[in-house]
This record gives structure tokens, C-alpha cells and sequence, in this order.
């Protein structure tokens, strides 16, 4: 950490230097509290002789360059950015004796001292403790729909009870129901027989409708609960909607009433089977007075101002939850579910389950979300200022830090878990001190930072109106400067505007515009005096320089995001780019999974940018034509089993595969799993499977001996190539025998044919031919 804060510093120390100057001198601050806004690196001299007769010299500078130009050290005002830690006891094991003593987040107390632009670093740790004490309200709707809910939770007090036992031994439940606003268009008026006994319609017998009711205090005492919610009975309202968030406000904010509490979990389990009224749906009944999120339970335990004030806000719930520290549970049956999951995604630490038609799944659900609730801790912030931004970086499980985020999920009890924290005051508020908490999300435990705001010099309290040192009173004397009235310039205030002369003009004029005072200021007394604008601030020595002429980004200066000065955009914390429109969080790009970009791109400004092919989707999460789970899941096998290939190879085995490996002899056939395989380097086949055990926890069950090819025999092979060789051969000879053989019996088939047809006399050889020739002389006549 030493070393990280020595490199911050050297940081901040870079950024004000520039080309060869530095910003405490480039923007010609003229008091002293300007100067500390000018940059953390930034201090005044208020020595009254400092730079007598050297123009150059700037009582705003790097406090060495002061020193280095004859302030005494006693004369720099350079106030420093500090951190003490005020209480720090050590986290819990357990939840055993009095719950006051157990601390699940360190520390308890800061304090910091921030100058403008600085920031200050600090880290959280938070654990949760075994067998921490649970207070558990179960808010029930008791319209007519319900009646089969109703039968079934009157035997479920003990089995609920039994069920939480195994996560503590410090439960206490509650019970309390709702209907809906008592007045018209919400229940039956007539006839006048109807408000008692809303169900005579249908020729049955109900309870008068009632907004809220809690019916049983938070106790430890199971059969309470059981006898309790026996005496209950259904009613029936007339609009399908009910007033379950009247109830939730009444439950949240009548602590007495109800019993939360201060040292434990609060879960409030909230069950129906229909919508619920919200905020505005009141001005059907003429009801326009909002609802004020205070508590309103008469002597009977029913709350009062149902016909009264409107629903309650999505706001309004967010606020009150988040105030009393308690988490709500939205048990709900299939045909509402999407609505409540959006309801959910609006008001933190809300979680959603399907509810079985009859609620005979309602333990199952209760368990499954105090578990899902235990395991993620996420920070929430109370009380931030305006002018102090907070940046996190988590590090969760394995130690792997991811920036950007204020939240971890998939933990156990015990785990324990740390944020780092960057505060930053990037304005000055009008207080001197502020006091904010940082607590996570349901816990009781919180970490409460105080912060004063060193944006004012001491020597500010030692200013002398109308001080003699100012040309005998024409200026206030403060930090070692004449603050000269209107009307009067110079160091001492000793120039008079009526004193002006043309040739004063020479000083005013800059190389760069050519102008007097670049055409933004008058000439007075050899010196610029800006004119103001309604745009912002004109200041410089020639008043060349503005914090409005800054590139915009849809209409905002620097997208709203960082300040001009002279031209360029300092950028915010958590922002870059020339207009700095470029956030640097990365928290947005993290997939569900916990990746960056699901690892098949890049975060740039707050955006995924996919580069595999074929991934899209805001965190590129989708992708057709990439790998497979089961190819996916390979590479983890491979190193974390085999320890070889390529996460082997650059050391991310820890971090990306964060499964637990099983070696089985073989594998066993589960509903949730999916079995792989894949042949290796070697040729061998490796068969896995990865599911999820009982705990949630991802498993890789690997074979422990992979499938692979024998050798070939050499004896084996060698005979059976001779062999085909000798065979071949035979085959050939065989082949050769047979053609020629068919060409024989063909031509002695032709001889015999052509001696059958011959024809001559026996008596002569038909091959004899005569000695004697005979010729004709062709010129012979005759004669």
C-alpha cells in the first residue's frame, strides 16, 4: 500500500508539471483558496515580501518551488490529505452471546482530511458471521383467492422454524395479512350487508375487508405463530389488485409494533397470487394526499390511514427498506412473477419466487432466498455529498479483484470479503465537515466516514479590511496580497482606473492574438483586466485563457464530465478522452458470470466491443458459432486436473477455473449434469462431467483413467502383410491363368469352325502347285 500511495503521489505530481511549468502557476490564481483548487500539488505563500521586485515568481507553486524561492516553510499554506482510522475492531466468528458485540464489517470509524482534486485510499472487510439472529415477517394476502394458501400455512409454522434452525439457532417469526383499501371502487358497498361480509355474492361467509392487519409480534414461540394464523380467515375485495405495498411500509416502519430487532437479519416474505397498487392509483378513490412512509397502526393493530393516503412509490419502498435494513422476499405464484422480477430489479436487495398454487412450496422458497440473500454482499452508500466521489474495486473469492464493483456474490457464511476505496472531493461544499455511511446491504453493521474539506487557508482568518498596507485602505489585505476594492489595481491596489493611459496598452498585448487582452479584457494601469462572461471564467495574463471553450459532447461542456481550463478538458475520476466522454468503469461490461466482455472482446468507455466472431450482446454473451460448454470446460480440465495446455501455460488456471475438481473412477448419472469428452495429445479419451452440488458450489467430476488406444502387434502386422503380399500373388497368377485360357479354348473354338466349313477334293492336295507356268504374249494376232 506504501508503495502504491508513493506512486499516487508521483502521479499527481507529474500531471501538474507541464512543459517545464506547472499548473499552479499557468492559471495566475490571485488568492489563496484559488490556488488549493487549482491542484492537490498546489501551495500559497503568504510571506509578505515574497517576490518583492521579481514579477515572474508566483506566491501559487509547488510548495519546493516556494521554498526554493525564499518562502519561509512557516509561510506556505499547503494543507494535506489525511486518513486516521478511529475504530477498528476485528470482524466475528460467531454470532454467540449478545449480538451487540458482534461486528461483521472493519472498520468502524474514519476520518479523512481531502484538499480538492486529492484522494485518499481505505479498505473494507466484511464477514458474515455463523448463526447470526433472524427475525422473520410473514405478510400474507387474505383475499378470497388465497383460502388454500391460507389452510396451508397453518401447519407450516413448525416445519418453517425447523427449516431456519439449520442456518441459526436466534429465529423469531411474525405474522401480519392485507386486503386492500377499505372504500370504493376497492371493496363491495352494497348492498349495505356486503361491507361485512363482502363474500355473500358467492353465498359464502368472509371477514370485512381490511387494509393491513398484523395480527402477531416477532417471537420466538413457533406454536404462537401456528395459533395465530389458524384464527385467521380470508376476505374478498372487489378490484383484482391488492394494497400489498401499504402493508410492506406499515411492516417496515411500525418497528415497535412489529419487533425488528437492531442486532439481527430482517427478512419481510411477502405472499400473493395478484398485482398490487402503486403510488397514484389512489385518485380513483379520491385519495391524493401521498404517502408520508410513517407508521399508522391503531389499538386494534390495523392501520388507519388506508382511505387516507395513496400507495406508497417504488421510491418510497427502496427508502424504507434500505432504512431499517430489511430484506424483502416476493413469494409469488407464475402469473405474476415478471411483473414482481421488474419490481425486484428497482428496489435492492428484493428477491423473487414462484409460489406454488396452494403456497405449499413457501419454506422452500424462504430458504432459498435467505440463502441467495447471505450470499452476495453489496455496499450502499448513505449520505454521500455531492462534491465527494467514491470509486470501488472488489475482491472477492480467491482473492481476484474486479474493478469498477461494490458487490460479491456466490459466498458462504464465514467468507469474508474486502472493497478498496478511492474517496476523491472534486468540489468544495459549504460545509467545512460531512459525514456519510457505507454499509452493506441488510446488515446493521456500517462503516461511518467523517470528511473535512480543506478548501480554505488558515491565514484567510487574519485578512484586515481596508488595511493601510493596500494603498492606505483601498483593498483588503489577506494571505500576504491586497484584494484591491472596485476601482483600483495593481499589487498594492496603488492604480486608480481614471489613471489609465493609451501607452499602458504595449503591456497588454500578447504575441499570440496580437490584441489588447486577446479582445476579452481592458488594458487598465499595464495590466488586463477580463471582462466577465456570461459563459464562464476569463482569466490569463493577456485573458487568453476560458473554462467554456472545451470540446462538448450532446450539448454538455466536456460531456459534463470534467472541467475546461484554457481550452482543455480535465476529466473527472472515472472519465478520460478529449471531451472525456470516455468513462473508465468496467463494472457495466461484466457479464453474469463475473467476465469482462464473457472474455470474447473488450471494455472501451463503459461498452463492450465483441472481437470473437459471431458474439454479441451487451456483454458479448452471445455467440452461435463459439465453443461449446463442454469445450469451454476442457481447458479447465486439462489444467487443473492434468496440469498441462494453455491456462497451464500463462499462469490463469487460479483465476479463470474456479471449479472444484473430483477424480471418480467413473461417472455417475445426474439430472443437472452434463457429460463431455474429448480426446488429448496423447489420443486418449477423457470423459467429465460438470454440474452443480447441493451448496450451489460448480464441480468437474474427471475419470481418473482416460481411454487410450493399445499398440499395434508388430509380429501380427508383419505376417498379415506378407501374407496379403502371397496372396495377392496367387490372386494374380490365378487371374493371368484364367485370361489365358479363355483366349485359348476361343481360338481352337475358331479353328474347328473354319475346318468344318472347308471344301475340297480328296484326290488333291490342295497346297500342290504345278512346276509349269503358262503366259499370254498379248502382241501375238494369231497369224
Amino acid at each position: 500500500m506504501t508503495t502504491l500511495l508513493k506512486y499516487i503521489a508521483l502521479l499527481f505530481f507529474s500531471a501538474s508539471v507541464i512543459n517545464g511549468s506547472n499548473i499552479c502557476t499557468s492559471r495566475g490564481s490571485t488568492t489563496c483558496k484559488q490556488c488549493l483548487a487549482v491542484h492537490p500539488s498546489c501551495a500559497w505563500c503568504f510571506q509578505e515580501d515574497f517576490g518583492k521586485g521579481r514579477p515572474s515568481v508566483s506566491r501559487c507553486d509547488l510548495k519546493q518551488n516556494l521554498l526554493n524561492e525564499g518562502c519561509n516553510a512557516a509561510a506556505v499554506e499547503f494543507p494535506s490529505s489525511t486518513i486516521t482510522i478511529q475504530k477498528d475492531t476485528p470482524l466475528s466468528d460467531r454470532a454467540s452471546g449478545a449480538t451487540e458485540d458482534v461486528t461483521q464489517i472493519r472498520p468502524q470509524k474514519i476520518h479523512m482530511t481531502l484538499r480538492p482534486g486529492d484522494s485518499k485510499f481505505f479498505t473494507v472487510s466484511i464477514k458474515q458471521v455463523e448463526d447470526y439472529p433472524v427475525d422473520l415477517y410473514y405478510l400474507m394476502d387474505l383475499s378470497y383467492s388465497m383460502k388454500d394458501d391460507l389452510f396451508n400455512l397453518q401447519t407450516l409454522g413448525s416445519k418453517l422454524a425447523e427449516t431456519m434452525a439449520r442456518t441459526t439457532s436466534k429465529l423469531r417469526m411474525g405474522f401480519g395479512a392485507f386486503v386492500d383499501k377499505t372504500t370504493s371502487p376497492y371493496m363491495y358497498m352494497y348492498p349495505q350487508e356486503a361491507i361485512e361480509n363482502p363474500c355473500m355474492k358467492i353465498n359464502r361467509q368472509c371477514k370485512a375487508q381490511f387494509g393491513f392487519k398484523h395480527v402477531l409480534s416477532l417471537t420466538e414461540q413457533v406454536a404462537r405463530f401456528t395459533e395465530e394464523v389458524k384464527k385467521q380467515e380470508v376476505s374478498r375485495n372487489r378490484d383484482s389488485p391488492e394494497g400489498g405495498f401499504d402493508a410492506i411500509v406499515q411492516a417496515v416502519v411500525c418497528k415497535d409494533k412489529i419487533g425488528w430487532r437492531s442486532d439481527a437479519s430482517h427478512l419481510l416474505v411477502f405472499t400473493t397470487d395478484a398485482k398490487t397498487h402503486t403510488a397514484l392509483d389512489g385518485r380513483i378513490a379520491g385519495i391524493v394526499q401521498p404517502n408520508d412512509g410513517k407508521c399508522y397502526l391503531d389499538t386494534n393493530d390495523l392501520y388507519n390511514k388506508t382511505t387516507v393516503l395513496d400507495y406508497p412509490s417504488i421510491g418510497l419502498l427502496m427508502e424504507k427498506l434500505s432504512e431499517n435494513n430489511i430484506n424483502l422476499v416476493f413469494a409469488v405464484t407464475d402469473y405474476v412473477v415478471p411483473l414482481y422480477k421488474e419490481y425486484s430489479q428497482l428496489i435492492p436487495g428484493t428477491t423473487v419466487g414462484m409460489l406454488s398454487d396452494d403456497s405449499g412450496n413457501v419454506i422452500q422458497l424462504i430458504e432459498e432466498a435467505y440463502a441467495k440473500i447471505r450470499s452476495k454482499v453489496e455496499l450502499e452508500l448513505l449520505g454521500l455529498p455531492d462534491e465527494l466521489s467514491l470509486s470501488f474495486n472488489a475482491s472477492c473469492l480467491k482473492g481476484e479483484v474486479i474493478p469498477g464493483v461494490k458487490s460479491c456474490s456466490e459466498l458462504k457464511i464465514g467468507d469474508t470479503v474486502s472493497f478498496s476505496v478511492a474517496a476523491q472531493l472534486i468540489g468544495c461544499p459549504k460545509e467545512k465537515s460531512r459525514t456519510f455511511t457505507i454499509k452493506p446491504r441488510g446488515f446493521k453493521d456500517s462503516l461511518e466516514v467523517t470528511v473535512d474539506f480543506a478548501c480554505s487557508c488558515n491565514c484567510e482568518a487574519k485578512a484586515e479590511v481596508n488595511s493601510p498596507l493596500c494603498s492606505n485602505g483601498n483593498g483588503t489585505h489577506e494571505c500576504g496580497i491586497c484584494q484591491c476594492h472596485h476601482g483600483r489595481l495593481g499589487p498594492r491596489c496603488e492604480c486608480s482606473v481614471e489613471d489609465y493611459k493609451l501607452s499602458d496598452d504595449d503591456n497588454c498585448v500578447s504575441k499570440t492574438s496580437g490584441r489588447v487582452c486577446s479582445g476579452r479584457g481592458e488594458c487598465l494601469c499595464g495590466q488586463c483586466s477580463c471582462h466577465p462572461n456570461d459563459f464562464g471564467q476569463v482569466w490569463g495574463k493577456y485573458c487568453e485563457c476560458d473554462d467554456f471553450n472545451c470540446p462538448r459532447f450532446k450539448g454538455a461542456l466536456c460531456s459534463g464530465n470534467g472541467k475546461c481550463d484554457c481550452g482543455i478538458c480535465q476529466c473527472d475520476a472515472g472519465w478520460k478522452g478529449e471531451n472525456c466522454n470516455c468513462t473508465t468503469r468496467t463494472d457495466t461490461c461484466l457479464s453474469s458470470a463475473g467476465l469482462l466482455c464473457s472474455r470474447l472482446g473488450y471494455c472501451e468507455c463503459g461498452v463492450c466491443q465483441c472481437t470473437q466472431p459471431g458474439a454479441y450482446g451487451a456483454t458479448c454473451e452471445k455467440c452461435p458459432t463459439c465453443p461449446d460448454s463442454c469445450t469451454i470446460k476442457k481447458a479447465c480440465v486439462e489444467c487443473q486436473h492434468f496440469e498441462r495446455g494453455q491456462y497451464t501455460t500463462d499462469d490463469s488456471c487460479d483465476r479463470i477455473c474456479k471449479n472444484e475438481i473430483r477424480v471418480v473412477d467413473e461417472l455417475v448419472l445426474r439430472d443437472n449434469a452434463v457429460n463431455c469428452s474429448y480426446k488429448d495429445e496423447n489420443d486418449c479419451i477423457v470423459h467429465f462431467q460438470y454440474y452443480e452440488d447441493l451448496s450451489g458450489k460448480s464441480v468437474l467430476a474427471v475419470v481418473k483413467e482416460p481411454e487410450c488406444p493399445e499398440g499395434p502387434d508388430i509380429l501380427v502386422v508383419l505376417l498379415a502383410v506378407a501374407g496379403a503380399i502371397l496372396l495377392l500373388g496367387l490372386v494374380g497368377l490365378l487371374i493371368w491363368k484364367l485370361l489365358i485360357t479363355i483366349h485359348d479354348r476361343r481360338e481352337f473354338a475358331k479353328f474347328e469352325e473354319e475346318r468344318t466349313k472347308a471344301r475340297w477334293d480328296t484326290a488333291n492336295n490342295p497346297l500342290y502347285k504345278g512346276a509349269t507356268s503358262t503366259f499370254t504374249n498379248v502382241a501375238y494376232q494369231g497369224n
